[in-house]
């Protein structure tokens, strides 16, 4: 039975019974298992060892994958505020759920039986749907920063509109999903924005125009990364450079403070070479 076992656990720790099956592992051995506590099982089709992800079971019992924000999670992409798991189902198997987020979208890949979580590919095209832009853009050019995935290989895709857009708008300059929503919200201005290049031995998160520096500071900006970025603030200022240094809330919450800087800053002509 410790062979049983290993089985199962060569397969992630949960998996359907038909496959089980596949390796001979049979209904009365099955049962054996549970009765023993060696298995669980895990709605009408699925048996997993104890202590599985609960993630992947509470995805089991429902019979259908995580998707969405949920599984962009899972992969360390960047995260949006998450109340229910996101699912996906089979475009033939509505049905309710309680306490999940339910998407029923025909894939972009197909999807195994044994699978409980999607590919990114289909986790992406779910999540241009079913987020705001930004966040959206937030977690496909996170994808991209981290080569989960391909700007290429999704490009082949049959994509629906609102993937497709995305896929044409992101890409891998964007050092986190702060950044993400700085070149479309400015995009109005109809002046040059480049993203992550060098200046005086550092990279800037955004240039605009030829002199004017856009920083964006996360969490991490304090302690001995604070004073660094202070040294170079002033050496970019000795070169003829104009900084705008912007914080997380502002980005997230209080964008028209960050506009409001850029407008006059741009009005005063600071983004313009001397």
């Amino acid at each position: 039975m410790n062979g049983a076992a290993a089985v199962l656990r060569s397969l992630g720790g949960i998996a359907r019974t038909r496959t089980l099956e596949s390796f001979g592992i049979r209904e009365h051995a099955r049962s054996r298992l549970v009765s023993e506590g060696v298995f669980e099982r895990v709605g009408r089709n699925w048996i997993s060892l104890p202590g599985t992800d609960p993630e992947l079971r509470a995805a089991a019992a429902a019979s259908a994958v995580l998707t969405c924000i949920t599984q962009a999670r899972r992969l360390g992409l960047w995260q949006v505020a998450e109340s229910v798991p996101h699912l996906a189902l089979a475009t033939n198997g509505r049905r309710r759920i309680e306490r999940a987020h339910l998407h029923w979208a025909t894939p972009a890949v197909p999807r195994h039986p044994d699978s409980l979580v999607d590919p990114i590919e289909n986790v992406l095209v779910l999540v241009a749907q079913c987020q705001s832009h930004d966040a959206a853009l937030a977690i496909w050019e996170s994808a991209l920063r981290r080569e989960a995935v391909r700007k290429e290989a999704l490009e082949r895709l049959k994509l629906p509109p609102a993937a497709r857009r995305l896929c044409a708008e992101a890409s891998v300059w964007s050092d986190s999903g702060l950044e993400s929503p700085v070149i479309p919200r400015l995009r109005w201005l109809r002046l040059p924005i480049r993203q992550q290049i060098w200046i005086a031995r550092h990279r800037v998160d955004f240039l605009i125009g030829d002199r004017l520096v856009l920083q964006v500071d996360g969490g991490t900006h304090v302690g001995p990364q604070r004073e660094e970025d202070i040294r170079h603030d002033a050496e970019l200022t000795l070169l003829g450079y104009h900084v705008i240094r912007v914080g997380n809330g502002q980005i997230t919450q209080r964008w028209h403070e960050v506009q409001d800087l850029i407008m006059r800053a741009v009005a005063q002509g600071l983004h313009r070479a001397r």
